[in-house]
């Protein structure tokens, strides 16, 4: 068994293929329709996957560059069929998803020189942020580690009673107050606590609203600023939560978040049962964030470590071999 296979076993692949289904299904009926009594990639193949790829939610900017990539390729080899395209496609997507420079997340393990680390959870409404807190507080915990979490999104009580509920079922403590409460006095209680009772993992909810930007920026600045009077160099992580089923709603997510604050890490819900998956390449490729993990279902493991290459392959396989 090798490292990988370790990190990513036979269950978790499972459990990624089934979450994909229908994404690979509307995905696979539309590159196949694309290539269509064909027998070389020509222009006309290469039109009629732009646009299958640009109606899987791809993206047009990431599916130019897969075009492009496509059409040096062929250019170069003089000759390419159509059965030799898949693996040509799948090769190209691979190649534009990010990666995440440290993979020790892939153990949730936490760099030694930063505990307790210190994640602010940031996102809309609606997307899963509180849902994937709670996996992730999961994950952590059954990793080894001390966990405390931070119910900063005062602006809403159902998300301080989920976050609650959360605590509950993981068993990790939670910090709250009551609702209306200033989020960064929230956010400065959680790390002070977390400091002085040797938690190693601080994971902080913040609200998700967007119709005013400018608050939101605020906001949020305002949360890292007293975070990091307890700890100078916190928080370590910014995650952007985004809901996969709503597609290209999900860039322009992106693209206010990103403006917002220092996003680093992106976590990907509700891939199962749409078939909007493509729209992990469009963002990961267009923000050049890492993807770290991805949510296929509501159950407390539904949360997967992302891995490029196992996405991909999952992609282009509607049954597991």
């Amino acid at each position: 068994m090798g490292f990988f296979d370790k990190l990513f076993g036979k269950k978790e692949k499972e459990t990624l293929n089934e979450g994909l289904q229908k994404t690979k299904e509307g995905f696979f009926a539309k590159i196949t329709k694309a290539i269509a009594g064909k027998s070389t990639v020509d222009a006309e193949v290469l039109d009629n996957l732009e646009e299958a790829l640009i109606s899987a939610d791809v993206g047009v900017e990431t599916t130019l560059q897969i075009i492009e990539r496509i059409e040096k390729r062929v250019k170069q080899d003089k000759y390419v069929n159509t059965s030799e395209l898949n693996n040509l496609l799948q090769s190209e997507i691979q190649n534009i998803l990010t990666d995440a420079n440290d993979e020790s997340y892939k153990n949730f393990e936490i760099p030694s020189n930063a505990k307790p680390y210190v994640i602010l959870v940031v996102g809309v409404n609606g997307v899963g942020k509180t849902t994937t807190i709670g996996k992730l507080a999961h994950n952590y915990k059954k990793a080894g580690y001390d966990v405390l979490l931070g119910a900063a999104d005062t602006f809403r009580a159902a998300a301080v009673d989920q976050l609650t509920i959360w605590s509950e079922r993981v068993g990790v403590p939670i910090v709250k107050q009551a609702m209306g409460s200033d989020p960064s006095a929230v956010a400065f209680d959680t790390v002070q606590s977390a400091v002085a009772k040797g938690s190693e993992v601080v994971i902080i909810d913040t609200a998700g609203r967007l119709h005013n930007k400018t608050h939101l920026m605020d906001e949020l600045s305002k949360i890292k600023r007293v975070i990091k009077k307890v700890i100078p160099d916190a928080p370590h992580e910014v995650m952007l939560v985004l809901d996969g089923s709503t597609g290209q709603n999900a860039l322009e997510q992106a693209k206010h978040f990103t403006a917002a604050t220092d996003v680093n890490s992106l976590t990907i819900t509700k891939l199962d049962g749409t078939a909007k998956g493509g729209v992990v390449l469009a963002i990961a490729n267009q923000f050049q964030i890492p993807v770290k993990f991805i949510g296929v279902g509501e159950q407390i493991n539904d949360l997967l470590v992302f891995d490029k290459k196992e996405f991909v392959d999952s992609l282009f396989k509607l049954n597991d071999a």
